[in-house]
């Protein structure tokens, strides 16, 4: 817990702090954990982050909650591996299987094909349920977050694709999306057009807008600093990056 003399300074806190969120954690858990330690009176963020991903959380701390819109509005950046040839009923390593094929015979020309079918404006529909991880517990617990009209499919946009490395029935890549875009659904799509299925093993957020995960602290390092030192990981309000 913050010490009580500094309590009227951190509630004056008017700005963002960048977090590096560790996997394991759901990003709600960072936020309720940072603003019980610190002894902050009001917090919010600029876009959440499942718990089976790592990687840029922005919170806002003061009167800079009021920008969390213009934030979450912004382009996102990730790092994502894919698991070729298995298709969960969350999108992600810690879901359920549906459906299990070969995906280590997958060709480079049929994946580039894959891609380019799900790059620019596509309609996606959301996957109909998360991995929620479970307080004090190793696993994750699957939920249903979607159903009826939430299903849906709806317009997104895709910049753009780029393959680091391309290891069947492993491959990862780079992906630049316009807000909205669920990197879950992506993989589900990308594998479903492959026709093999396939999952995230890995994801992690490297921008947000104009926020980058460089510039982050890491979120168990974050819980041990004292009030001066986290006051001086604040991003002030005139230092935010333009929408």
């Amino acid at each position: 817990m913050a010490n009580l003399g500094n309590i009227a300074m951190l509630a004056e806190l008017d700005g963002a702090i960048l977090v590096d969120k560790p996997v394991g954690i759901s990003a709600h858990d960072v936020m309720k954990a940072v603003k019980a330690h610190f002894n902050l009176v009001k917090i919010g963020h600029g876009g959440t982050l499942d718990a089976t991903a790592s990687g840029l959380f922005v919170l806002l701390l003061g009167d800079a909650t009021r920008f969390t819109n213009d934030l979450m509005g912004g382009d996102r950046t990730w790092s994502v591996e894919l698991a070729l040839g298995r298709e969960t009923d969350t999108g992600d390593r810690a879901g359920n299987p549906v459906a299990e094929k070969d995906g280590a015979s997958v060709s480079r020309e049929a994946f580039d094909a894959a891609l380019a079918e799900w790059r620019g404006d596509v309609y996606q529909a959301p996957p109909a349920f998360s991995a929620v991880k479970l307080p004090d517990k190793p696993g994750y617990e699957i939920v249903r977050t979607a159903e009826g009209d939430d299903l849906h499919e709806k317009l997104v946009h895709v910049y753009k694709y780029g393959v680091l490395e391309f290891a069947p029935p492993k491959a990862r890549l780079e992906i630049r999306a316009a807000k909205g875009v669920s990197v879950r659904a992506l993989a589900r799509d990308v594998g479903r057009a492959l026709g093999c299925g396939a999952s995230v093993a890995d994801c992690r957020r490297l921008r947000c807008g104009g926020w980058d995960v460089a510039d982050a602290t890491p979120f168990m390092s974050l819980m041990k600093l004292d009030a001066v030192d986290f006051k001086s990981r604040l991003v002030p309000r005139t230092a935010f990056p333009r929408p």
